[in-house]
C-alpha cells in the first residue's frame, strides 16, 4: 500500500465540517468559511463535484434527502473511513507543525547565541537537498 497524499485544504475542511453532524451543501459552504476564518470560500460548482468524489472514495455518504421550498436538499455525513482519513491528516499536520516549531526554536536559540557572542563564527548551514 502506497503513501496517502495529503488532503487539499478545502477537502480537509469539508471533512472537518462533517465530523460534527450531517450538513447540506449550503451548510457546508458556511461551515468551511467559518472553520477557515473566511480564507476558504467554496462555490457550488466546486463543492458538489468534490462531494461526488468524496462519496466515490467512501469518505462521505448521503445521510438523507428532503424537499425544502420545492428543491431537493441532500445532507452528507462523514463515514468511519472519512473519520480515519481526517484523523490521519490531522496527525500529519500536527507532526509537521511540531517539527516547524522545533526548527524555529532552534533558529531563535542560535540567533540569541550569536547576539551574545558576536566574535563566534556563524554556524555553517547544511545545503538544501536537491531532487
Amino acid at each position: 500500500m502506497g503513501v496517502t497524499p495529503p488532503l487539499q485544504e478545502p477537502t480537509f475542511l469539508v471533512l472537518a465540517a462533517l465530523a460534527v453532524e450531517p450538513l447540506h451543501g449550503y451548510g457546508l459552504i458556511q461551515a468551511v468559511s467559518e472553520l477557515s476564518d473566511g480564507r476558504v470560500t467554496l462555490r457550488a460548482g466546486t463543492l458538489y463535484p468534490a462531494l461526488d468524489r468524496l462519496t466515490t472514495d467512501r469518505l462521505v455518504e448521503l445521510a438523507r434527502e428532503e424537499i425544502v421550498d420545492g428543491r431537493l436538499r441532500r445532507y452528507y455525513r462523514l463515514t468511519e473511513l472519512g473519520a480515519d482519513r481526517l484523523r490521519a491528516e490531522t496527525e500529519r499536520l500536527r507532526r509537521n507543525a511540531e517539527l516547524a516549531d522545533q526548527r524555529l526554536a532552534n533558529r531563535e536559540r542560535l540567533a540569541t547565541r550569536e547576539r551574545m557572542d558576536p566574535t563566534r563564527p556563524p554556524r555553517s548551514r547544511p545545503r538544501p537537498a536537491t531532487t
